[in-house]
């Protein structure tokens, strides 16, 4: 990949008090512009990983890198971090706090000191960019679940991160709230954020992600989301299974409907467009 790298963990390690280590001499990368799944059994490290690279949590050993600089973790260090890197945690009610929608969503830009019109740009600018413009005078308690995840997300998103990292940002959601959320993260990449997201849906994982990184007991696996989401061996050692379009794809390939070199379908949709034009043309009936 020839992609810079924005954040990494070099050698990093990490263990609770009176633990186990959960994550040992660890090394990861967060690379510019690759929407990035990370996928893992229940226990095997991703909301440590998540906290350590957002600098909720110091390693051990090891060091949390921007940019190729080794971040310091005092008060001016930290905030350099989080204008880099902004985590947004699985429940929308561990994050939100404030009144209303907008006053929740200026909190970040207000802690970085700046003017109150670079803080309302700011605000408007995320409220946009998750469609929860008509949102921002609502109480928080009064909005729906799908509602507080954007709320949540826009919080982070205000404080304009170069890489944002989701955990489970789709759990929870009814389909129709899962694809206005992923159209907002699209929006949100194809205006230069680089987005990582924590899940369980392997299905997910294949169509939305660029790369797919994998933690197993023997460390964490990277590469392009297809290819290593194929690999049997490694879905059994994070706890995984095949996610349904590789199981598609393989059907295909026997079937001779498929060359090995072909990307494989990621949705239905793309599953029937694909056989429909393999499909027989209709016998046309005798006149």
């Amino acid at each position: 990949m020839s992609e810079p790298v924005l954040v990494a963990l070099r050698g990093a390690s990490y263990a609770y008090e009176d633990g186990q280590p959960v994550l040992r001499d660890l090394d990861f990368e967060v690379r510019e512009g690759r929407a990035l799944a990370l996928l893992g059994r229940n226990g095997s490290g991703k909301t440590t990983l998540m906290r350590l690279l957002s600098g909720g949590l110091r390693p051990d050993t090891g060091q949390l890198a921007v940019a190729d600089q080794p971040v310091r973790y005092d008060r001016k260090g930290l905030t350099r971090l989080r204008t880099t890197v902004q985590l947004v945690v699985q429940d929308p009610d561990d994050q939100l706090f404030a009144a209303s929608v907008g006053q929740d969503v200026s909190f970040g830009p207000l802690n970085l000191g700046l003017t109150d019109p670079e803080v309302r740009a700011r605000v408007d600018e995320a409220l946009a960019a998750l469609d929860i413009s008509a949102l921002a005078d609502r109480p928080t308690h009064l909005l729906s679940y799908g509602q507080r995840k954007r709320t949540a997300i826009a919080g982070a998103v205000a404080m304009r991160p170069r890489v944002l990292i989701l955990d489970e940002p789709t759990a929870g959601l009814d389909p129709d709230g899962q694809e206005r959320l992923l159209a907002a993260l699209d929006g949100l990449r194809e205006g230069g954020t680089t987005v990582v997201m924590a899940t369980h849906d392997v299905d997910l994982a294949l169509r939305w992600a660029d790369d797919a990184a994998l933690l197993t007991p023997d460390g964490v696996f990277t590469g392009p989301a297809a290819g290593t989401l194929a690999r049997t061996d490694l879905l059994e050692q994070a706890g995984l299974r095949l996610p349904w379009g590789v199981a598609v794809a393989q059907l295909l390939q026997t079937q001779g409907l498929l060359t090995d070199l072909s990307p494989g379908p990621r949705t239905a949709e793309e599953l029937a467009a694909m056989t429909s034009r393999h499909s027989a043309p209709p016998v046309p009936a005798d006149g």
